[in-house]
C-alpha cells in the first residue's frame, strides 16, 4: 500500500528523501519550466538522507570498538567511559535509525564491524593489551538488536 510523502517523511525520512529526490529529477527530465535548480535539489535532498546513513554507521562503528573493548579487555579502567561512549552512540543509533537504513545497515554490519574491529584493535594495543587484540573475533558476534541493546545502567563492570 503506497504511503504519502507526509507520511513517509515522519516514518522514514531516509526514503522520504530518496523519494524526493528521486521525483525531483523526474520533473527536470520532463522539462517543467520553473525557476528552480531540480538537479541540485535533488542532490542536496539525497544528501540529508545519507547524512541520517553515514551517522548511523559511524555510531555502529562506535558500538562495535566500545562493546569490543568491554568484552575482551581485562583491564577496569577506562570502562566507565566506554560505556558513558556506547550509551550515547546507541542512543544516537535509535534516534536515527529508519526501516530503509536499518536494511542497508543490516546488509552491511560485516563491513561496519570490520571497521570498528580495527579501532578496537588499535585501542587495546596502544594500551598494551596484545592478548585482548588477538582474541578479537574476525566476525561480528552480535545481530544489529544486539548492539543497539542500550549498556547496563546498575553495574558498569558487566560485559554488554
Amino acid at each position: 500500500m503506497a504511503r504519502s510523502a507526509a507520511e513517509l517523511y515522519e516514518e522514514d525520512f531516509y526514503a522520504w528523501t530518496r523519494a524526493q529526490a528521486a521525483a525531483l529529477r523526474r520533473l527536470a527530465a520532463e522539462g517543467w519550466n520553473a525557476p528552480l535548480d531540480l538537479e541540485h535539489l535533488a542532490e542536496e535532498v539525497e544528501d540529508l538522507g545519507r547524512e541520517q546513513r553515514n551517522a548511523v554507521w559511524s555510531h555502529l562503528v562506535r558500538i562495535v570498538e566500545h562493546r569490543l573493548k568491554l568484552a575482551y579487555s581485562p583491564a577496569r579502567e577506562p570502562r566507565l567511559g566506554s560505556f558513558d561512549s556506547l550509551d550515547e552512540a546507541v542512543s544516537n543509533v535509535q534516534r536515527r535509525l529508519t526501516p530503509t537504513i536499518r536494511r542497508e545497515i543490516e546488509a552491511a554490519l560485516g563491513e561496519i564491524y570490520a571497521e570498528g574491529r580495527r579501532h578496537a584493535r588499535r585501542g587495546l594495543l596502544a594500551h598494551g593489551e596484545r592478548e585482548a587484540a588477538a582474541r578479537l573475533p574476525t566476525r561480528c558476534p552480535w545481530t544489529l538488536d544486539e548492539l543497539l541493546t542500550p549498556p547496563p545502567e546498575d553495574d558498569p563492570a558487566k560485559q554488554p
